[in-house]
């Protein structure tokens, strides 16, 4: 067996006064935008704050959205840049920006290959709410997403000698006659340094974790549990607000349905355990929404019930088809009943009454026709399945749709809508995107296609 991969950040003795460009945040889009940026032969930096690296991208699970792509067609999926734009668009609540939706769904595939080219293979497809087939690509592993896309992309930035260092927060913008010129940076004892260069990117997440910006901005989810690691905290967008960035769609805050919260820590129950085909069940043992509608209208449904939580169901295919169920029943999240009177008592809902919704859940895939609820995805498999299981799960925050104003080329724009030089953002710190709802899957798609966009861009800017 292979030894488990083991990153060591760059020695900060070894931070330099110069780069070509400065990447703040080290999730998947500070990553993808360094490793392309260094193929373009620019000499990155990758400064995160936190001791861990990887941002929010390492709680990813579901997988990457990417339309027309040759996995799809290895699985006999046909499917269009039209369709995937309109369904992210209608699933925005058509209040996504236009220029970088369409850079988004032309770029998914590309985006797919250029990880292939890397030997990152998300060769597995699932389905996730709002959309209308398998897009969300995986590791044929089915590993979550986000801890085998940060693997596998540090394990380029260590063969490539790309340096990144951990536990120096970036204070300021450095700016000069209009232009973005650098940063300030605290190290971990305290010594204040100024780094020079010709970009910087932020790469810096959202504010799920900023519970005085949450109730800034949400006055309603004020108290909310988050998906978020402590990191995401906005830090990004006070950096651009300083220098003049416009911030857009700010209280445009994404409640995931589907968080288990009896436990310390909220654990996010992927959107792959739905799209494998489990259920969500009210108190009474019965159906109340499809499980596969946007996370919008589902976080609605569970918070309209009189507990505002509910409860997966699952079989034992589902759990084999979802490997990160063995994680949450590792933490202790997971009841099990070697059938379904037993897995009832557990949770203390009507034997009779369980039994019949899953009875009427099998019919309705058998005729590929959901009567109740019109589901039409993630109807592949009935759950027949024995011992069967059960999650309980309520909504939680777990992404901010706000955030700095760029335009297509990652270019962050001022309030009357002007470049402002030499910075450039991807990922959840844009705003824009994903209009007032997130589709499950896109998340790790934009940090990809647009990671990549910002590397070239500021190779480009630096040639120019």
């Amino acid at each position: 067996m292979a030894a488990k991969f083991q990153f060591e950040p760059t020695p900060v003795t070894a931070l330099a006064d110069q780069y070509d460009v400065i990447i703040i945040g080290s999730g998947s889009s500070g990553l993808v935008s360094a490793v392309q940026a260094h193929e373009l032969g620019l000499k990155p930096v990758i400064l995160e704050k936190m001791p861990k690296i990887g941002g929010n991208t390492t709680r990813a699970s579901s997988g990457m959205n990417a339309a027309e792509t040759l996995v799809q067609l290895e699985h006999h999926v046909v499917d269009s840049f039209a369709d995937f734009y309109h369904e992210t668009l209608v699933g925005g609540g058509r209040q996504n920006d236009p220029a970088l939706l369409e850079y988004f769904v032309t770029h998914g595939a590309l985006a797919i290959d250029w990880l292939k080219a890397h030997d990152i293979d998300l060769d597995d497809l699932t389905i996730t709410g709002g959309m209308s087939v398998p897009r969300t690509h995986r590791p044929s592993s089915l590993a979550p997403i986000g801890g085998f896309l940060v693997t596998q992309l540090l394990k380029i930035v260590a063969r490539e000698n790309i340096p990144l260092f951990t536990a120096v927060t970036v204070q300021s913008l450095q700016q000069t006659a209009n232009r973005i010129t650098g940063v300030s940076v605290q190290l971990a004892d305290g010594t204040q340094r100024t780094l020079t260069a010709k970009s910087v990117i932020l790469a810096t997440g959202g504010f799920g974790a900023n519970p005085k910006l949450i109730a800034k901005y949400r006055p309603d989810l004020a108290g909310y549990q988050t998906t978020n690691q402590p990191g995401a905290t906005g830090d990004g967008l006070s950096l651009a607000a300083e220098v003049g960035a416009q911030l857009v769609d700010m209280d445009q805050i994404q409640v995931h349905p589907t968080v288990q919260q009896e436990t310390p820590h909220a654990y996010l129950i992927g959107e792959a355990v739905r799209g494998e085909g489990a259920i969500l069940i009210d108190d009474a043992g019965h159906r109340f929404v499809n499980e596969l509608d946007t996370r919008k209208n589902v976080t609605a449904a569970i918070d309209a019930l009189p507990t505002k939580h509910a409860t997966l169901i699952l079989d034992a295919a589902v759990r084999k088809r979802v490997p990160a169920i063995e994680f949450y029943d590792h933490v202790g999240l997971v009841e099990t009943g070697a059938d379904l009177p037993a897995l009832a008592t557990k949770m203390g809902v009507p034997a009779p009454a369980l039994t019949a919704t899953v009875t009427r859940w099998n019919q309705a895939v058998t005729a590929q026709r959901d009567e109740d609820f019109n589901r039409t995805t993630g109807m592949t498999h009935g759950l027949t399945t024995g011992p069967f299981y059960a999650i309980r799960i309520a909504p939680a925050v777990h992404y901010t749709m706000g955030g700095v104003k760029v335009n297509a080329q990652t270019q962050v724009l001022d309030h009357q809508g002007q470049v402002i030089a030499g910075l450039y953002a991807a990922g959840e710190v844009v705003g824009g995107l994903h209009g007032n709802n997130r589709i499950g899957g896109n998340s790790i798609a934009e940090t990809v296609v647009f990671g990549r966009q910002a590397g070239q861009q500021v190779y480009r800017n630096s040639v120019n």
